[in-house]
């Protein structure tokens, strides 16, 4: 079966949400493991969990207000700690608290036209028969490795296949599933975690079964039908094999993805807009992160960002939404993105006076400033024309002059959008 991906590479931006009982704690999604706190001690906290603030309805608006069409929800994270009523567990918020953060979010997503997309983690710390590798909040014990002995990954499997197999069926349509991860190598005598260990064929074949169209990333360790780069940004459209592939760059608001409080490390929005428009000049999404406070609230930075974003994709969305990489080269300081005959020159820096772009010279009807309309006058310069005084230089035969305004735009990112003659 074939995913459905004309809406994902179409859409370019979505949003990623991490939360979960690790959010309570407020010291990263890690920090189980990070401060190897023992799974009873852990389990412990969710007696004191409590999302009241938690309002999918809230995401989804700040989701769509931000230009962000599709949303991932952390349903269970490395933890264990399943957001979604699971039958097969106890340790769930609905055994917590009575409440199903899934269906909420999925109905949530549903009303305001969104796009639903789950992330599931395929390590369980809190899991008896998930075995203690170099990941483990357990590695260090002393009888760690004896405690492999009594821990079965076949009886694990089962769980993660039975956990999914309700996710995939209890919530109706679901677009997108976020696998999370595969670590195949062999650390310091441990055991890392292998595409057999969750029967990655048999798991991916079950969800395109339960799912027909469904969009699965690459972190089962077998193809899927996207690459995912985490925290950083791939400097050209992705290849593997010599093959371009569909991609989403991966990114948190501050180097943490669950709600992280003293962690104080913020990207600005103009970087991140920077971050989606060089992302989509390469052919790729970015999956932009936030990190609910344990109480289940838009952390107060996050809100603001989000709005920020959106104020410019209000005005800017056509340069990214149905865009992709162009085959202009992007003069210094730009970055290029080209929808059918329209292309949009993003100025990562404003120049004094004047941008050149080789080769469109006699090929662009219209040139505009995309944030207000307003028409930007272009010229040819003859080639053979000597600069002097007032009078600048001559330029490569073909290239075309744009003239610009002394002040920059208030916006994050300036865009001019050329209407050209015909696709180049």
């Amino acid at each position: 079966m074939n995913a459905d991906t004309a809406w994902f590479t179409a859409d370019r931006f979505g949003l990623f949400v991490h939360f979960g009982l690790y959010s309570s704690l407020a010291r990263h999604e890690w920090v189980m493991t990070y401060e190897k706190i023992g799974t009873e001690e852990y389990a412990g906290r969710a007696e004191f969990f409590n999302p009241d603030r938690f309002d999918a309805r809230e995401i989804a608006r700040a989701a769509k207000n931000a230009g962000m069409t599709y949303v991932v929800l952390t349903t269970k994270h490395h933890e264990g700690f399943a957001l979604f009523n699971s039958k097969l567990s106890d340790y769930t918020v609905t055994a917590y608290t009575g409440r199903d953060l899934v269906a909420e979010f999925v109905e949530a997503m549903r009303q305001e036209g969104l796009h639903v997309g789950f992330y599931y983690s395929l390590i369980d710390w809190h899991h008896p028969d998930f075995t203690i590798d170099y990941h483990h909040p357990r590695r260090d014990d002393v009888d760690a490795r004896d405690q492999n002995e009594s821990r079965d990954m076949a009886r694990y499997r089962e769980f993660l296949h039975g956990q999914v197999r309700e996710l995939l069926t209890n919530y109706g349509k679901v677009d997108y599933l976020f696998y999370d991860f595969t670590y195949a190598e062999d650390v310091d005598g441990w055991r890392g975690k292998y595409p057999e260990d969750w029967d990655a064929q048999g798991l991916l074949a079950m969800t395109r079964e339960l799912q027909p169209g469904i969009i699965v990333n690459d972190r089962l360790g077998i193809p899927g039908d996207l690459v995912t780069p985490e925290q950083y940004q791939p400097d050209a459209p992705m290849r593997r094999d010599g093959q371009e592939v569909m991609w989403e760059a991966c990114q948190t608001l501050n180097g943490s993805w669950g709600y992280d409080r003293d962690n104080q490390n913020f990207k600005s929005t103009d970087m991140l807009v920077s971050m989606l428009v060089d992302s989509v000049s390469k052919n790729g999404n970015v999956l932009l992160n936030i990190g609910p406070d344990g109480r289940g609230a838009i952390a107060p930075y996050d809100r603001t960002t989000l709005s920020e974003i959106g104020q410019w994709m209000e005005l800017h969305r056509d340069s990214i939404r149905n865009a992709g990489a162009s085959n202009i080269p992007a003069p210094h300081g730009t970055v290029v993105t080209q929808s059918g005959t329209r292309v949009y020159v993003h100025l990562l820096v404003w120049p004094f006076g004047h941008i050149h772009l080789a080769n469109l010279a006699g090929k662009v009807r219209h040139a505009r400033l995309l944030n207000d309309g307003s028409e930007i006058k272009f010229s040819q310069t003859d080639p053979d024309q000597r600069a002097w005084n007032t009078t600048p230089g001559g330029q490569p035969p073909g290239t075309l002059t744009l003239h610009l305004p002394v002040i920059r735009p208030h916006v994050a990112l300036p865009v001019i959008e050329l209407f050209l003659s015909s696709e180049q």
